[in-house]
């Protein structure tokens, strides 16, 4: 008897690239648009093989433009607007934002997150399916970190995929929303979203 499927998210997750990878050499290294969503402006950002590097909430041009030079620093210098690459992410994006999906099948590179925040985003993909949530206490206990929850709270906070890599599945203790680099009416929205795709669903 087989097991179930593993999810696209851990699988990406077990490959991420631990170091800054080399530039690439083809003329724009990097691609990047900002999404206009229901949950406010995301900027993604992907490598020329389509590996999703960032999807970050901007609220404005010069929070977008700060983003770019970090891309610029650690990534590549050559990060251009627009490209096919970004075809997939962006549909992909749409279809979780509008209950059409619920994980995503992208290739991730969390270069722009330090050893402790990938940590953190690994246990939480592996322990926090959609429609569930956990709190930060929770999840500094599944990580062997018991006492840890503010540090669990800062690593989520300056998480690069924000959507992507569910971080708004993290909730106060009291069950209150709260820290979401999106705001917390977009923190709502991410869950009421989830909540509504899994009415009904069999445990």
């Amino acid at each position: 008897m087989t097991g179930p499927a593993e999810d696209p998210l851990r699988a990406a997750l077990r490959g991420l690239r631990a170091d800054v990878s080399p530039p690439l050499i083809d003329g724009g290294d990097l691609r990047f648009v900002v999404e206009d969503t229901p949950v406010g402006q995301l900027l993604l950002a992907a490598r020329l093989d389509g590996t999703l590097l960032t999807s970050s909430f901007v609220g404005d041009d010069a929070e977008a433009d700060s983003l770019l030079d970090r891309l610029a620093q650690r990534v590549s210098p050559r990060v251009l607007r627009g490209g096919e690459v970004l075809d997939a992410p962006r549909r992909q994006l749409d279809e979780y934002l509008t209950g059409r999906r619920r994980a995503f099948g992208l290739e991730l590179d969390l270069t722009l997150a330090t050893p402790f925040q990938r940590l953190v985003l690994d246990r939480l993909t592996r322990e926090v399916g959609y429609g569930t949530t956990v709190s930060y206490s929770g999840l500094a206990v599944a990580l062997g970190r018991p006492g840890s929850a503010r540090a669990v709270g800062a690593a989520l906070g300056a998480n690069p995929l924000c959507v992507v890599l569910p971080c708004h599945r993290v909730v106060a203790a009291s069950g209150a929303l709260t820290g979401y680099a999106g705001g917390i009416t977009a923190k709502r929205y991410l869950l009421d979203l989830e909540a509504a795709g899994t009415a009904g669903s069999p445990e």
